[in-house]
């Protein structure tokens, strides 16, 4: 099984120097939104609407546990919780190793190598150069597909194309378009009817939190400076 944060990563991770497009605040959040996607759109999570028991906009389980222990990891912290969620804690919970974690599966399946160096001969760094690129040319085709032909994407490629966007990194992983055409077709995709209101909802929420997620760092780093 490939998991869609898997994808992800093989997408924004550089050919050559095997280091991330995403920013180390970025990258673990948007890999937990694309789990939390995941087990969505396989109806083990939903996100809640309104006139329901718990409260609007948290996560809640709604169906059979995931066998992938990746995914099983977040169903549990769900599904054990003693208060319900929003998509934002959830995704902080969950971010932290993930990014290592995904890239050594890609590892083990033979797309990417791990190489260990020190920045300055003393920081270690941790990159994961390509080895083999026929996944990731199939899911970028797929991509430019949808974003550039205006063809419309399988409902996995929707969810990459809206968890990219929410890190505004559509244009780093199609290089050769226009970047205000691709962000804009990038929102119609995440906005549009590929998948079920369910779904549709856990993904603009997930995207929500990754961007707010992403920013509070940041608002954080220039208060205190």
């Amino acid at each position: 099984m490939t998991l869609i944060a898997e994808d992800l990563l093989l997408l924004l991770l550089d050919d050559e120097s095997g280091k991330p497009l995403a920013d180390s605040t970025k990258l673990p959040r948007v890999l937990a939104g694309a789990l939390v996607v995941e087990l969505a759109m396989s109806g083990s999570l939903r996100i809640t609407g309104l006139d329901e028991q718990v409260k609007k906009d948290h996560v809640v389980v709604s169906g059979e546990p995931p066998t992938e222990s990746v995914l099983r990891r977040v169903f549990d912290l769900v599904a054990t919780t003693s208060r319900p969620m929003k998509p934002q804690k959830v995704i902080e919970k969950s971010q932290k190793n993930l990014a290592k974690e995904l890239a050594a599966r890609l590892v083990s399946q033979g797309f990417v190598t791990e190489k260990q160096d020190k920045v300055l001969g003393l920081f270690p760094t941790t990159t994961w150069p390509a080895r083999d690129t026929s996944r990731e040319k199939v899911l970028r085709d797929a991509l430019r597909s949808a974003l550039v032909d205006g063809t419309t994407p399988e409902p996995h490629s929707a969810a990459l194309i809206s968890l990219i966007s929410a890190v505004d990194l559509t244009h780093k992983v199609i290089t050769d378009a226009d970047k205000k055409l691709l962000k804009k077709r990038a929102k119609e995709i995440a906005e549009g009817e590929w998948a079920g209101e369910a779904v549709r909802k856990a993904v603009s929420d997930v995207n929500t939190a990754v961007m707010a997620a992403v920013m509070v760092p940041v608002i954080v780093s220039t208060t205190s400076s």
